[in-house]
């Protein structure tokens, strides 16, 4: 019990703090130092819980919620900070801490004191923990992508660069770890393109030093890729044009493609690209690569096969799907699933290593667009013949005839 008196002699100057500024009544401090004292119980225990903890952890943060709106609303004068303006801030943090000492192992409790951290904005502290927890878990994704998040948002590109190249060493079969440093670099084009927006770079091939002092406060410090995109004369100017075409994120594609072939890797990508919002002629430019790349890493392989054929499909789906519907006419659409249907005849037609899954994506793709009770009747005559044709030949897998006989059989021809 000697633990439990030491920490409720350390809260009697918050405590009196509070009372002094009237944020709380004598009887409600009667009831923290109550609830204090039956967590703190609990913390000494001989086989402490990591629930404890978080339940200790959320009761301060509830009270520091409840000392913030009262502060509000009594509208009190902003004085010198006194100890009650950081203690229940710092009583949460000290009770991570402790939880950590007994469950260093548990890199969920690790993640959670990082949020807590970075909410009270504590960025010293966010920066220290995610080196104490890449110290014990060097093999775990999530906290290099939190780390060099961390990073980003305090103007360190640099420095989360490295977090992730330090990460992927580690984990190079890790999608997500791929996908955030695909992030990260889309990012830096873009914040590129802004910065020399700002700069009028793109008007005029000259040194920046007469446009420098006018934007220089609300910039981030300059990588050296930045420091030779801004050069002066052609080498700055094939390092910008390089720059804006997606060389640098075309190399991690290319990084990411040798170090992890696999679907779920492409696929990923394909989605971040898509979405990210970054100029339309970059974005072509990575699809693009990263088919270009595809199509070299995985040749055989069934579903980039389906991913290859379909993408002018998923281009046009897309872009008329913002209500849930998909575009299954126009002379654009009738173009584009005749072409990928043809496609995926090839690859089923040729033999492939594989022709038992290569069938059996094709027939995935026949079923998912035959079923839409969209789609014209004369399309869905159209994939069903072509069905047909390919099961017919010699040595077709058997999945593809069956496939014809369910969506010519009776009960499906009303789909």
């Amino acid at each position: 019990m000697e633990r439990v008196q030491f920490q409720q002699e350390q809260m009697l100057a918050e405590l009196k703090d509070l009372v002094q500024k009237s944020l709380f009544t004598q009887s409600e401090v009667k009831q923290i130092v109550k609830k204090r004292t039956q967590f703190e119980t609990a913390l000494i225990r001989r086989i402490p819980k990591k629930s404890d903890f978080l339940r200790y952890a959320a009761y301060e943060m509830n009270l520091e919620q409840l000392r913030r709106k009262r502060v509000e609303r009594l509208k009190l004068e902003k004085t010198a900070s006194s100890i009650s303006d950081y203690a229940l801030v710092r009583r949460q943090f000290q009770i991570f801490e402790r939880a950590l000492k007994k469950f260093k192992s548990d890199v969920g409790l690790w993640i959670q004191y990082i949020q807590v951290a970075k909410r009270e904005g504590a960025r010293s502290l966010v920066g220290r923990i995610t080196a104490r927890a890449l110290q014990l878990h060097p093999r775990t994704p999530a906290l290099y992508i939190i780390a060099a998040s961390h990073e980003l948002n305090h103007m360190s590109p640099s420095a989360a660069r490295a977090l992730l190249q330090r990460g992927l060493r580690l984990n190079a079969d890790s999608v997500d770890m791929w996908k955030e440093y695909v992030r990260m670099e889309m990012g830096f084009v873009e914040g590129m393109r802004r910065r020399w927006t700002v700069l009028g770079i793109h008007e005029e091939d000259r040194p920046i030093a007469e446009a420098e002092t006018t934007a220089e406060e609300d910039m981030a410090p300059l990588t050296p890729e930045e420091i030779a995109a801004e050069k002066g004369g052609d080498e700055g100017e094939r390092a910008r044009r390089a720059i804006m075409d997606g060389a640098i994120v075309k190399s991690v594609i290319l990084s990411a493609a040798k170090a992890l072939p696999s679907i779920s890797l492409f696929s990923a990508l394909e989605i971040l690209i898509r979405s990210y919002p970054s100029q339309e002629r970059l974005r072509t430019t990575l699809l693009d690569h990263l088919y270009s790349v595809l199509k070299d890493t995985l040749q055989d392989d069934p579903h980039a096969v389906k991913m290859l054929a379909t993408r002018k499909l998923r281009e046009l789906t897309s872009q008329e799907n913002s209500d849930d519907t998909v575009m299954t006419e126009g002379e654009e659409f009738v173009d584009a699933l005749q072409a990928a249907n043809e496609s995926f005849s090839v690859a089923v037609g040729a033999g492939s290593t594989n022709a038992t899954g290569m069938a059996d994506v094709y027939v995935e793709f026949i079923e998912e667009w035959c079923k839409l009770s969209t789609l014209d009747p004369n399309l869905r005559a159209y994939l069903v013949a072509s069905l047909r044709k390919l099961s017919r030949q010699p040595n077709a897998p058997p999945l593809l005839q069956a496939a014809h006989i369910r969506l010519t059989s009776p009960s499906k021809k009303a789909i």
